[in-house]
C-alpha cells in the first residue's frame, strides 16, 4: 500500500479504538448503576425460645453393678463321701434345706461309741459314790483310815469328771453326725454344684461345694467421684442447691438395654472413705427384686436426686452445641435482633432438654432453628417457637391470591 496507505489507515484504527473504549465505559457505568440500585439480601429468619428460670430437680446418673443381698459358700465341715445331692442347680432353696448328704456310717459309729463310754463312766460314778458314802460313815467311828476315805472321795470326783468328758464326746460326735447333712445357711438361689455323688470331700476345704445367693432384695453398688460429691456439698451449704425433702433418698435404675427397672429403691449408705485408686466413693442402694429380674454382676446406671436447683433454665437439645474447645454454648438473640454466642454450663439432660445452671438469664431468647444460617453479630429476623413464621403470617388470604 505504501506510505500513503498507512497514513490513511492509522486515523481509522484510532477512531475504532476510541469507539470501543467509549462503549466499554458506558457498559461499566450501567452495571454500576444496576448494582447500586439492587436491595441488600434480607436478614435470615431464626426460631427462638424464650427461656425462664425455674426450680429443677437435679438427678445424677451413676454407673454401678448389682450384688447379692446375702451370699453363702457351702463347704463341708466333716470328711467323707458324698452319697446324695438332693437339690436342683439354679433353683431356690430354703434356709436349713439339705443340699448334700455325706456317708454318715463312721460318724454314727463314733456317736454310738461315745454313748457307751458315757454309760460306763456313769456306772463307775455310781460305784464310787456308794463307796464314798460308806467311808464317810466309817471314818467317823475310825473304822477306816482318813486316807482311805480321801481316796474314795477322789475316786468319786474322778468318775464324775469322766462322765463330763463322755458327755462332751457324745456332743461332738452328735455334731459331726449332723454335719454329714450339709444344709443351706440362707434362703436364696443356688448355683451349679462343684461335686457329684461319689466325690470325696474334706472338712473345711478351700473349694466351695456350691454358692447360695439371696436376690430379693438386692444391692446396687454405684460410684461417684469425690469432686462431684464435694461440689454438691458446697452448693448445698451455700444455698445454690436445695436439699430434697425427706430422709430417704429414692433411687431409680436404668438397665443395660436402656429400660427403667420397675421398682424404686432407696439409698442404704455411703462409704466413709475415698478409693485412692479411682478417686471415687461407693454408694449402696437396695432394690426389691421379687421376680429375680436383677442378677448379681449386672451393669446398671442408678439415678439419684442431688437436690433442687431453684434458678435453672431448661433449653432444648437442638439449641446447645460445643465450641472448638468442647465448651457448651448457645446462640442468643439480643434486644437489637443480633446473634450472640453464649457459653453455658449444662449440668445434665432432663427428658428432651438440657438443664443449664449458668450462662443464661430469665427472658433470654435462645435460637433453636436456623443455627446453620447465622453467625455471631449477624442481624436476624425472629420467630417465636410455636408461632407462624413471618412469611406465612403476612401472606394474603387464599381468595385474594386467586384474584
Amino acid at each position: 500500500m505504501g506510505i500513503n496507505g498507512n497514513r490513511l489507515f492509522r486515523p481509522v484504527a484510532i477512531a475504532l479504538a476510541s469507539a470501543v473504549l467509549l462503549a466499554a465505559c458506558g457498559s461499566d457505568k450501567q452495571q454500576g448503576s444496576a448494582d447500586a440500585a439492587a436491595p441488600p439480601p434480607p436478614a435470615p429468619t431464626v426460631t427462638v425460645v424464650t427461656v425462664h428460670t425455674e426450680a429443677v430437680p437435679l438427678v445424677v446418673e451413676l454407673p454401678g453393678r448389682t450384688a447379692p443381698y446375702l451370699i453363702a459358700e457351702v463347704r463341708p465341715q466333716v470328711t467323707g463321701i458324698i452319697k446324695e445331692r438332693p437339690f436342683t442347680e439354679g433353683s431356690d432353696v430354703k434356709a436349713g434345706q439339705v443340699l448334700y448328704q455325706i456317708d454318715p456310717a463312721t460318724y454314727q459309729a463314733a456317736y454310738d461309741s461315745a454313748k457307751a463310754n458315757l454309760a460306763r463312766a456313769e456306772a463307775n460314778v455310781y460305784a464310787a459314790r456308794l463307796k464314798a458314802d460308806r467311808y464317810a460313815d466309817l471314818v467317823k467311828i475310825n473304822a477306816v483310815s482318813k486316807q482311805a476315805f480321801d481316796d474314795a472321795t477322789a475316786a468319786l470326783q474322778q468318775g464324775q469328771a469322766e462322765v463330763a468328758a463322755a458327755k462332751a464326746a457324745i456332743e461332738k460326735a452328735k455334731i459331726d453326725l449332723a454335719f454329714t447333712r450339709v444344709t443351706s445357711p440362707i434362703a436364696g438361689r443356688i448355683g451349679r454344684s462343684a461335686v457329684t455323688p461319689g466325690a470325696l470331700v474334706t472338712a473345711n476345704q478351700s473349694q466351695a461345694l456350691a454358692t447360695v445367693q439371696q436376690l430379693d432384695p438386692i444391692y446396687v453398688d454405684v460410684t461417684q467421684s469425690s469432686s462431684e460429691l464435694i461440689r454438691m456439698k458446697r452448693d448445698l451449704a451455700e444455698g445454690r442447691l436445695q436439699r430434697a425433702s425427706g430422709d430417704t433418698v429414692p433411687v431409680r435404675l436404668v438397665l443395660e438395654d436402656g429400660s427403667v427397672f420397675g421398682a424404686e429403691g432407696r439409698l442404704a449408705f455411703s462409704e466413709v472413705s475415698v478409693d485412692p485408686g479411682t478417686g471415687s466413693v461407693t454408694l449402696r442402694a437396695v432394690f426389691p427384686n421379687p421376680h429375680a429380674e436383677l442378677l448379681p454382676g449386672m451393669y446398671v446406671r442408678a439415678r439419684l436426686p442431688q437436690g433442687v436447683k431453684s434458678d435453672a433454665v431448661l433449653v432444648p437439645h437442638a439449641a446447645l452445641s460445643h465450641d472448638p474447645r468442647g465448651n457448651a454454648q448457645v446462640m442468643v438473640v439480643d434486644g437489637e435482633s443480633k446473634v450472640e454466642a453464649r457459653s453455658v454450663t449444662a449440668e445434665q439432660s432432663l427428658g428432651d432438654k438440657w438443664v443449664v445452671t449458668a450462662g443464661l438469664a430469665d427472658g433470654d431468647r435462645v435460637i433453636v432453628e436456623g443455627l446453620q444460617r447465622v453467625r455471631p453479630g449477624a442481624q436476624v429476623q425472629v420467630t417465636e417457637a410455636g408461632a407462624a413464621p413471618p412469611a406465612a403470617a403476612n401472606a394474603p388470604p387464599a381468595a385474594a391470591q386467586k384474584n
